[in-house]
């Protein structure tokens, strides 16, 4: 994505003097109008539209208009609607683009509009840029290993103390379980998410971000890269071009096929996993290299509520984010999908309505918050990073760059994206 938000403002910047805000024709029937745009599955559409029913039912003067898009292209429709002067009321944004929305003054500060006061504090900081309060987290993720045990002991091997198991029994195990595998099970799927690369860094004692320039080392990328060379070497895993076929898509993961003994995704995917399976996955700390001291794991908002600066419905629209992360029932629908909820109050009025995969998640949590490193926020420009380093790393799995040409190019790309 190539600063598709500064594009957009360029493209439309004659038109981008026209009514702000989607409350303008908001008035119908009586009813305030607040357009809600966010990304997701069919089944996230689903549930929104369901928590949207419950708060239209409590609120019975405000409609609510859910603006919903696939994830490849949410983030070209919010920039163009934004540059247009046609910002939705409400926008779910990632941490990614936090910084950069806020900082072209397009997200309204929420101090004292929403109620916070019930939310963790701490994960509540990370909606904060410049001391401002311009994003409410809807809940939060961690990223770690999750197994497929059955699998595993099928291939006859033991699932590892996830405290102290390093990369190389990882690839080892994972070579096991693929010989056993007649052809139809990998030890291990991988993917390319800079949160793996974050918490390998961590692992190393560096921060992906620092000063607002990438705090990555050569070697360290060069590291990662070549772990994902030996995942592939072994036939721990499958190749670049087989994995390309599996996508990024969670219902095409190969856990949740059952053609995978590992995998790495995002905690609030597993029940997806899960359900695709059919079988129990489990949740482990991420593998550590020799002598780390911690797994860099971290705890990330699965994103966020924002009101536009534009709104003209903005007390609609606050008592609409206010529902989001505060209202038992909105929970109870929701449940885990945008991350675990952030409002303990929220999360132990559904406890036991979440699923046996959610439950498995707020354990898994609560096992690890203590080794947990701070949550940071990304710098502007950080939205670009998952496809500059999709690219560089992709050019060193199909052989079409070396690691020392990949690692500069992604270096010197990577730091001019946090600079324009």
């Amino acid at each position: 994505m190539k600063r598709i938000l500064a594009a957009a403002t360029i493209t439309l910047v004659a038109i981008s003097a026209t009514a702000c805000g989607s409350g303008d024709d908001s008035d119908s029937g009586g009813k305030t109008k607040v357009v809600f745009s966010y990304w997701g599955s069919d089944a996230r559409q689903k549930l929104t539209e369901s928590a949207i029913a419950t708060f239209e039912k409590k609120n019975p003067t405000i409609d609510i208009e859910g603006d919903f898009s696939d994830w490849d292209s949410y983030y070209e429709k919010l920039a163009t609607k934004t540059a247009a002067g046609d910002a939705p009321d409400v926008m779910s944004i990632e941490i990614r683009g936090l910084a950069e929305y806020a900082g072209r003054a397009t997200l309204a500060d929420l101090t004292g509009k929403v109620n916070t006061a019930d939310l963790d504090q701490d994960v509540l900081k990370a909606g904060q840029v410049d001391g401002k309060q311009y994003a409410i987290p809807t809940g939060v993720n961690a990223f770690p290993m999750i197994v497929n045990r059955a699998t595993v002991e099928k291939a006859g091997q033991k699932v590892p103390d996830d405290t102290t198991w390093t990369w190389d029994e990882y690839i080892s195990i994972s070579q096991k379980v693929t010989e056993q595998g007649d052809g139809k099970v990998w030890g291990t799927e991988y993917n390319e998410n800079p949160a793996f690369l974050q918490l390998f860094a961590a692992q190393r004692g560096e921060q992906f971000y620092q000063d607002g320039k990438i705090g990555l080392s050569e070697q360290t990328v060069k590291d990662w890269w070549a772990l994902l060379q030996k995942i592939i070497s072994t036939k721990a895993g499958p190749s670049a071009a087989q994995m390309l076929e599996t996508g990024t898509n969670v219902d095409q993961a190969l856990l949740a096929t059952n053609a995978s003994a590992f995998g790495s995704w995002w905690s609030n995917q597993l029940t997806t996993l899960s359900k695709g399976s059919g079988q129990e996955l489990d949740l482990m700390r991420m593998p550590k290299a020799e002598g780390a001291t911690t797994a860099g794991m971290f705890l990330q908002p699965a994103m966020y509520y924002t009101i536009s600066s534009k709104t003209e419905q903005a007390a609609a629209a606050q008592k609409f984010v206010d529902f989001l992360v505060n209202d038992p029932e909105a929970g109870a629908i929701l449940l885990s999908d945008r991350g675990l909820p952030t409002n303990p109050k929220v999360v132990t009025a559904i406890k036991d309505k979440l699923t046996p995969a959610d439950q498995k998640v707020l354990t898994f949590i609560d096992s690890i918050r203590s080794e947990l490193s701070p949550i940071a926020i990304p710098p502007k420009g950080s939205m670009e990073m998952e496809d500059i380093l999709k690219r560089a790393t992709d050019s060193v799995l199909f052989d079409k760059a070396s690691a020392d040409d990949a690692a500069k190019a992604f270096l010197t790309e990577a730091n001019a994206a946090l600079t324009e």
